[in-house]
């Protein structure tokens, strides 16, 4: 069998839709890709999936994890007129729900779809018209005229995503539903290519984890670094880019697209993880772009660190335009870069390497 090359995976990996607790399609692309190069490749009961390259049992562990799980809908309600009401999965925004195309994905399949939107001639401002939804009010029409003949099609609990295509804006520029954190699996998967053909060089055992259920709680991120509980993690997930119209850099921070990946400071990021990066980074000629981090990080970070006894680990983010949303946009620079950073931080790592806040 051919091997798949980065381009058609990175594209296989966007459009395959992976909603929170209900990841498998995804995770099954992104095993294919990694089965190609790890030693082996194991899953858990909820679906999460590790790759590795085994070295000694007697060396230290690296883990790098992304989530692979996507935000999305899921139906709620049917109506007698066969009009489906959805809420949502992770943090999904109603005001842009409206007016969109949809998949709703059962287990045959797709049914597609749309959400409703009553056209600005109709809305009865006086009550409401055109201000921002809530989830109750956001239905489906799938262009049936009852409730058992939607039921032929779907049932209460089917996930649903917004049909949207990948785009490339530029050489650079790419636009896609699900870019946080699909090309966090991207990054991981290739950074694991990499490291193995160097494989001859490398000191340590190396786990990439493609982790479910990120966006309602870290749980797949906590399942697996419990398991493995690796000597290091180096988690990436995406990370707010501030340079658009109307955005507070002085309450948000700068982060540029195509200035770099960026490595967050405090929280559940270990100092001497994230001095080790810098380190590599700078040995490296690599530019990177800097976070503070106030209570949380908000992504599996804050799941992993405080396994057992403890995983010292450090956030390395893709800067991402419109989170959250259909239109996704991230610099290919910059994920090459984070996949750079990702490689040469597990090259350089010692067989014996471990990571103390008072260590000299």
């Amino acid at each position: 069998m051919a091997k798949q090359n980065e381009r058609d995976f990175l594209e296989e990996l966007l459009i395959t839709p992976s909603p929170t607790g209900y990841e498998k399609e995804g995770v099954k692309v992104w095993k294919k890709y990694v089965e190609q190069f790890a030693d082996e490749v194991v899953t858990d009961a909820y679906g999460s999936a590790a790759a590795k390259i085994n070295m000694s049992g007697d060396v230290a562990t690296v883990m790098l994890e992304a989530h692979c799980d996507e935000i999305g809908m899921v139906v709620q309600h049917i109506t007698e007129q066969g009009f489906i009401y959805i809420n949502k999965l992770g943090g999904s925004d109603s005001t842009i729900a409206r007016a969109k195309k949809v998949f709703i994905h059962n287990k045959r399949g797709r049914v597609v779809g749309v959400t409703g939107n009553t056209a600005i001639h109709l809305q009865d401002k006086k009550n409401g018209g055109g201000k921002e939804p809530a989830w109750k009010d956001i239905y489906v029409d799938i262009g049936v005229s009852s409730k058992e003949e939607a039921l032929e099609l779907v049932q209460i609990g089917d996930p649903i995503t917004y049909a949207t295509d990948t785009e490339f804006l530029n050489d650079d520029m790419l636009s896609a539903r699900a870019l946080d954190n699909r090309i966090g699996g991207y990054v991981i998967a290739e950074a694991m290519r990499k490291i193995r053909e160097r494989k001859k060089d490398l000191k340590v055992n190396v786990i990439a984890l493609n982790s479910v259920q990120e966006e309602v709680g870290g749980f797949g991120a906590r399942m697996m670094s419990y398991r493995f509980m690796p000597d290091v993690a180096l988690v990436t997930d995406v990370t707010h880019a501030t340079d658009t119209p109307g955005i507070d850099q002085k309450e948000h921070g700068t982060v540029e697209l195509g200035k770099g990946p960026t490595v967050q400071h405090g929280g559940a990021n270990h100092p001497k993880v994230v001095e080790f990066i810098e380190e590599v980074c700078k040995n490296n000629e690599i530019e990177i772009q800097h976070e503070a981090t106030s209570v949380r990080t908000g992504t599996d970070t804050d799941s992993i660190f405080y396994q057992q006894t403890g995983i010292p680990s450090a956030l390395l983010s893709t800067p991402l335009r419109y989170m959250h949303s259909p239109v996704e946009i991230v610099s290919l620079k910059d994920v090459n870069t984070l996949i750079d950073i990702m490689v040469e931080s597990v090259m350089a790592m010692r067989p014996d390497q471990t990571f103390g806040v008072f260590e000299d």
